[in-house]
């Protein structure tokens, strides 16, 4: 059985405006990751697309994209791919991010967030690693993220 949020991207994106309209769900769910606007382009299991278009407002002092921007670029498409992977009998929550800055970030930007291992459905909590890449519209790598997320067992509803 699919995870809600990945029954729901389906449903919506198959809409003229789907895209969009899943962007914005997921915006009003975590309102944090509104401040960069971005587009969920393809969502799977396993997988995570995000676009960040090129505004003034994610940009820094000299005109790149600012390094917190591509940080919850990073966290976002992390965390939805975690949301849409994860069976129901497990949760998920940030541990730890490290982040490469490559090259100046110009223009749209492209995520693309990947678990480095398998998901194991486990009984205990353990970290699993995702790798972000981040490209500009040329596809060059501009930063990488690699986030350690904290996987463990849901707590039974008390009735």
């Amino acid at each position: 059985m699919s995870a809600p949020l990945l029954t729901l991207y389906r449903r919506i994106t198959a809409w003229p405006g789907g895209h969009w309209m899943f962007s914005r769900a997921v915006c009003l769910r975590a309102p944090y990751f509104s401040t960069i606007t971005p587009r969920f382009v393809s969502l799977e299991p396993g997988r995570c697309e995000v676009h960040m278009r090129d505004r003034r407002r994610v940009h820094n002092h000299i005109g790149t994209v600012h390094a917190i921007a591509l940080c919850n670029l990073a966290e976002l498409s992390a965390g939805v791919m975690a949301e849409a992977t994860l069976p129901a009998s497990m949760r998920w929550i940030p541990k730890g991010m490290t982040v490469d800055y490559l090259n100046k970030a110009k223009g749209t930007m492209h995520a693309i967030a990947t678990p480095e291992k398998p998901l194991i459905e486990s009984t205990s909590g353990y970290e699993w690693p995702v790798l972000v890449n981040v490209k500009d519209a040329a596809g060059t790598e501009v930063f990488r993220a690699r986030i350690l997320l904290w996987l463990s067992p849901r707590k039974p509803q008390a009735t």
